[in-house]
């Protein structure tokens, strides 16, 4: 029996290992990372995330409506997974790129939208047609949500809800901001908007998945070949006198 226990001692350590290795990766370096290692990881973040981004933004810009909702960023989120895998990081790592991934690419078509209008929109007065009072489940008040019509009388396909309140009246004017070439809803006017608005919202997202990703790529070097990979086939002694 106790020879038993000695036996099983190394093999529990070598399975604990095992599985930390595959869950947050192996970091088989001594100190600190190699610098390129670092580069590695930042460079697959950034390409990441610019991907994620890049797309949403270009569907927004051209009117491409698979790209502009954010489809086309979940594909690249995707994409940088299969490449971390393929690298050896650790699963859970993984996971977690994915996640933030996601969430980017989630929050990437509003942030689109925002740019495109903050680039070429066009500010201009429209007529309030009806008050929505949108309230949550619980009698909450969530927000108000105006339909709107141009100066011709033409309803607006989308609901404003910037600049619509509780003293919305039908017949009250509001500033809206639309697209001239009409592949970016309009949304109410908000004073100041630029560029930094949208780019605000999706940094957080950003900056966490570059984290992730070079976290998750520092986690994966490895200085040799797993155990059992390190014997070619055939050469192997073990079994033979």
């Amino acid at each position: 029996m106790r020879r038993k226990r000695h036996h099983s001692a190394p093999s529990e350590r070598h399975l604990m290992a095992y599985l930390r290795s595959s869950v947050w990766g192996p970091a088989e370096f001594v100190g600190r990372p190699p610098w390129w290692l670092l580069a590695e990881g930042l460079v697959a973040g950034i390409l990441g995330a610019g991907a994620i981004v890049g797309t949403t933004l270009f569907g927004a810009w051209t009117g491409r409506p698979s790209l502009a909702d954010g489809e086309a960023g979940l594909v690249c989120a995707v994409a940088l997974a299969v490449y971390l895998s393929f690298v050896g990081a650790g699963r859970a790592l993984i996971g977690i790129v994915v996640l933030f991934g996601v969430c980017l690419a989630l929050q990437a078509p509003q942030a689109a939208a925002g740019m495109v209008l903050a680039e070429r929109g066009q500010v201009q007065s429209v007529v309030v047609t009806s008050v929505e009072d949108g309230r949550g489940a619980e009698g909450g008040r969530v927000r108000y949500l105006c339909s709107v019509a141009d100066t011709d009388g033409v309803p607006l396909k989308v609901r404003i809800w910037r600049g619509c309140g509780e003293a919305t009246r039908p017949g009250d004017a509001l500033a809206v901001v639309s697209d001239p070439e009409g592949r970016v809803p309009a949304r109410g006017a908000q004073a100041g908007a630029g560029l930094s608005g949208p780019l605000r919202d999706l940094a957080p997202w950003a900056a966490a998945l570059v984290a992730g990703s070079l976290v998750a790529v520092v986690r994966s070097y490895r200085l040799s070949l797993p155990a059992e990979t390190t014997i070619p086939f055939g050469t192997g002694q073990a079994g033979h006198p």
